[in-house]
């Protein structure tokens, strides 16, 4: 089955395609193309190109022109960000709780050892996709999905993989960086092919 976008599905702003309806977008992609993006995101680690963590990075800022989070908020919605203990000084802090209080209220340790939210979606999630701790939310939030990150290829594995199924913007990412390294056949990519 093909997706066939809608009207409402995508608009233009300043001459170029947003994507209005995000979630859709993306599960409908990731349902049609997963398996080929996964694979070819695991063939990058054994790829040599030229220039890809400049390329990545213009990708992703040329993805998020299309695709405006608050539409979205899917992160918000079905994963939990990993918390540190500084993350969660700051935030007590900000509502007025002590460290114990905010853990036992709202965090756990996952079968890995790592501190999670209790539940999705995320507590400070607001009706309007707006997050309610916004200036001091975890470090994991404010850096994803972390395709703007150097070094991509090191975040292939663990975190672009997994992102591609809940982030539109990264499904956008790994869907350019495909038609470009692989349909057209770049092996030596700059930032002014990302915006191509």
């Amino acid at each position: 089955m093909h997706f066939k976008p809608k009207e409402e599905t995508y608009r233009m702003a300043k001459g170029k395609v947003r994507i209005n309806q995000p979630v859709r977008y993306l599960n409908s992609t990731f349902k049609k193309e997963g398996k080929k993006y996964t694979t070819f995101l695991k063939g990058l680690l054994r790829r040599r190109l030229r220039g890809l963590d400049g390329f990545a990075i213009a990708t992703h800022k040329e993805a998020f022109k299309k695709i405006d989070c608050l539409d979205c908020a899917n992160c918000c919605k079905l994963m939990s960000p990993t918390y540190n203990k500084a993350d969660i000084k700051r935030i007590s802090r900000h509502l007025g709780m002590s460290y114990d209080e905010y853990f036992k209220k709202y965090l756990y340790f996952d079968e890995t050892g790592d501190i999670m939210n209790r539940r999705t979606p995320c507590q400070f999630l607001q009706k309007d996709n707006k997050c309610s701790i916004y200036p001091v939310r975890p470090k994991d939030c404010s850096g994803y999905p972390h395709t703007q990150n150097r070094d991509w290829k090191l975040y292939i594995s663990g975190t672009h993989i997994q992102n591609m199924e809940y982030c539109p913007a990264v499904m956008n990412m790994v869907e350019s960086m495909y038609k470009k390294i692989i349909t057209e056949g770049k092996w030596n990519l700059t930032v002014k092919d990302a915006g191509k």
